[in-house]
């Protein structure tokens, strides 16, 4: 079976100066995969080159003949006094009907609000609501852009374990991008580290001992194999924890890895 995605020595440059340089990579059908690097490492602009957004300088990216791609932006700005109930922003240019953005809000376990309006939702809504945005597209392959910001630690691993089981029932790829190490981790097939250039690949394990990935991270690096949320309870669309309070004081921690 033939790749989604190949990038082959790619480059961008912004000006003078060089913002990724002879990356390479392939996303493969039914894979999940983690693409991550400090701030200013050249992960959303690499998405813009995979999406067809932007022309790379050099190298080429090339995508499978017809590929579907539901993308999920890292940033969307909606002005707070535009009246823009969910279910309409859902609808917004594409051809699909009120049952199908209501089945997508369900699958993203965000049905409730339906009828309200995208200012007043709160940030795990939002993202939720953007997540369904995306599978509207019938995607084969999802592009998520830092999926769980605006989320806390808890509700994040619920995103995660959503998006995988997203990817199970639609047989889709997914491509998402993270620099949230802790959670990443567990939550994915592979994992690509890029810092302007590709620092190193593979199953997450074998990244995590990577000597170019500790440098990059260093002590949240070593970190990361320790971390362990345990899920004896449930969380709200903000993250906010529901039936009681959990054993283990992970998830109270309540602090977001920006």
């Amino acid at each position: 079976m033939s790749s989604l995605v190949t990038v082959r020595d790619l480059g961008f440059k912004s000006g003078p100066r060089e913002i990724l340089s002879h990356i390479d990579l392939t996303i493969e059908p039914g894979e999940l995969v983690s693409l991550i690097g400090p701030n200013g490492a050249g992960k959303t602009t690499l998405i813009r080159a995979i999406l067809g957004l932007i022309k790379p300088d050099s190298g080429s990216v090339t995508r499978s003949p017809g590929l579907s791609i539901g993308y999920m932006p890292q940033r969307l700005v909606i002005a707070p006094t535009l009246p823009l109930p969910v279910h309409r922003f859902l609808a917004l240019g594409g051809r699909v009907s009120q049952a199908e953005c209501r089945q997508a809000l369900e699958e993203v376990g965000a049905e409730d609000i339906w009828g309200t309006q995208v200012s007043q939702v709160s940030g795990g809504e939002f993202q939720r609501m953007l997540l369904a945005r995306a599978l509207l597209r019938k995607p084969e392959l999802l592009v998520l852009d830092e999926p769980v910001q605006a989320v806390d630690v808890g509700g994040q691993t619920e995103l995660y374990a959503l998006i995988g089981s997203l990817k199970d029932s639609h047989g889709c790829s997914v491509l998402m991008v993270s620099h949230d190490l802790h959670l990443v981790m567990s939550a994915t097939d592979r994992v690509i580290c890029i810092n302007g250039h590709l620092c190193c690949a593979g199953h997450p394990e074998d990244v995590s001992r990577d000597p170019s990935y500790l440098n990059l991270f260093g002590e949240r690096a070593e970190n990361v194999a320790l971390y362990h949320h345990h899920h004896d309870h449930h969380h709200g669309l903000d993250g906010r924890v529901l039936d009681g309070q959990a054993e283990n004081s992970d998830s109270g921690s309540g602090h977001h890895h920006g």
